[in-house]
């Protein structure tokens, strides 16, 4: 029987708004962001066209992942 060896290299989880993965961010419901994207997310004026995409980006954090 042979035993591989696991990397020491974290994956993280993938951000829902860029989505790469990333090793630090928060879990907003069943999603997750970055904090580059908190970030930017919180330092976006809403009247920019950036602000619209996190939006439409954040909508997905509010269907559930888990289907019956």
């Amino acid at each position: 029987m042979e035993v591989g060896i696991m990397s020491s290299q974290q994956v993280g989880k993938k951000c829902v708004i860029c989505q790469e993965n990333k090793m630090k961010g928060i879990h907003l419901y069943t999603s997750y962001i970055c904090t580059d994207c908190e970030t930017d997310l919180i330092r976006t004026e809403t009247d920019d066209p950036k602000y619209k995409f996190f939006i439409q980006q954040l909508k997905k954090a509010t269907s559930p992942e888990i289907y019956s």
